[in-house]
């Protein structure tokens, strides 16, 4: 009998699950919560309990999740929605792309994203930095939400807008003439983040180009196959990936001896669409040996959960020495690496359980019901008239009230990874 076969019966299980924590937890959260009727775009800076809405500010970074979350669920094909539901994500999301349209670009020629805007969708300044295009990782956030919307609500003009945009993107990319707050990339390094990002983008806008903009294919997939390539070739270090590495090649003793678990089991499911829509399966070893060394490396054996950074050595390896407090990356290493984070988590469920659907090892299919139970014994918000989940965790697993990366609460991982997890096991099963 066939692994699959032996583990139906539970997959049948986390399927039901999963369909009723997307619907009755999640969405339920942010339905009734996140649309500004008003000003257009969506709400979400949401105490970490949601709770209370403690700002109307919207960061590009999260209108542009936002808009591809519900996009992407107007598309699905999951029996758990119908026809009416679809065309109810498909208005939520045309709210955030009328938004962004009107209010979201610093510059057009070329295109560029403002990082902050008010309520009302002004651009509001960050205190220490000038201008208002402040982190290329935002426009990324954009390109993908248009590319979605352009397939859901079959609009060649959203698509043309995920194109000029993306072009910006990967000028900026190339040039090195960019900023990626709130982490800038510090000076001479290049990182884990730029490809891993551009890999997720790319394969977006290719499925939008398939539809409206065919000639413009070949140069997505050879784009494509670069970021690829440089994950494996530029940042793996014996089966494991780093964050940054010096551009002159010179070793680093933090950035190129830390990894970031959720990054890395995140991006290793980006890596695996992009063989499969590349048809090049030369990293498929590796990226099944990145995965099961991440996952031993950065599972706290003390608490559980994955630590959000740790030494490719192990833990004993972190610097606490207050040393690095100069850096913004170095300073998040040592201040935040035992942080138990809701989208770590996320990820590394649909990470596993897709690597075992691949591969058919069950040692993957072991790490999905480990991961599983630590984190349905950890973030679901235990007040169930709120729902969703109580997003950061200290490492011994109790919710803080702290900001990781943006002021806000942000669905985009969990209903991303909830999503895919009910189509993939309905595709299985």
């Amino acid at each position: 009998m066939c692994s699959f076969e032996k583990n139906r019966g539970r997959l049948e299980h986390y399927l039901s699950f999963f369909g009723a924590e997307l619907t009755e937890s999640v969405l339920a959260f942010w339905m009734s919560r996140c649309l500004d009727r008003e000003n257009g775009g969506y709400l979400n800076c949401f105490t970490n309990d949601g709770s209370r809405l403690v700002s109307h500010d919207k960061y590009t970074w999260s209108q542009g999740r936002f808009l591809w979350i519900f996009s992407r669920l107007a598309m699905t094909e999951s029996s758990i929605f119908d026809a009416e539901q679809r065309q109810i994500f498909l208005s939520y999301a045309e709210n955030g792309k009328r938004f962004l349209e009107a209010h979201v670009l610093d510059s057009k020629d070329p295109p560029t994203c403002v990082f902050l805007m008010d309520g009302q969708g002004n651009p509001k300044a960050v205190e220490g930095y000038e201008g208002y295009d402040l982190s290329i990782l935002a426009d990324c956030f954009v390109v993908m939400g248009f590319a979605a919307y352009a397939r859901a609500a079959r609009d060649p003009e959203a698509y043309g807008f995920a194109r000029s945009l993306l072009e910006s993107v990967w000028t900026r990319y190339e040039s090195g003439e960019y900023r990626s707050l709130p982490y800038p990339v510090p000076q001479g390094y290049i990182t884990h983040t730029k490809p891993m990002l551009l890999t997720n983008v790319l394969c977006e806008l290719y499925r939008a180009a398939e539809s409206f903009d065919t000639v413009y294919l070949p140069t997505l997939k050879a784009r494509l196959a670069a970021c690829h390539r440089e994950v494996f070739e530029t940042f793996d270090r014996d089966g494991l990936i780093v964050e940054a590495v010096r551009l002159d090649g010179a070793p680093d003793e933090l950035f190129e001896n830390h990894v970031n678990p959720g990054h890395t089991l995140e991006d290793m499911w980006f890596q695996y669409e992009a063989a499969e829509l590349l048809g090049d399966g030369r990293y498929e070893k590796e990226i099944t040996r990145v995965m099961k060394n991440t996952l031993r490396l950065g599972w706290d054996g003390d608490f559980g959960g994955f630590l959000h950074f740790v030494p490719r050595g192990g833990l004993e390896g972190i610097d606490t020495d207050g040393a690095l407090d100069h850096e913004p990356q170095k300073k998040l290493v040592r201040d935040d690496f035992g942080s138990k984070l809701w989208w770590v988590h996320s990820e590394a469920m649909y990470s596993t359980l897709i690597s075992y659907f691949k591969t058919g090892d069950g040692e993957f299919f072991d790490w999905f019901e480990r991961i599983f139970e630590y984190t349905y014994a950890t973030f679901p918000n235990p007040d169930k008239s709120i729902g969703e989940w109580i997003q950061i965790r200290t490492r011994e697993g109790r919710p803080q009230e702290k900001v990781v990366a943006l002021p806000v609460k942000d669905p985009y991982h969990i209903a991303r990874n909830l999503l895919l997890i009910i189509e993939l096991l309905e595709k299985k099963l």
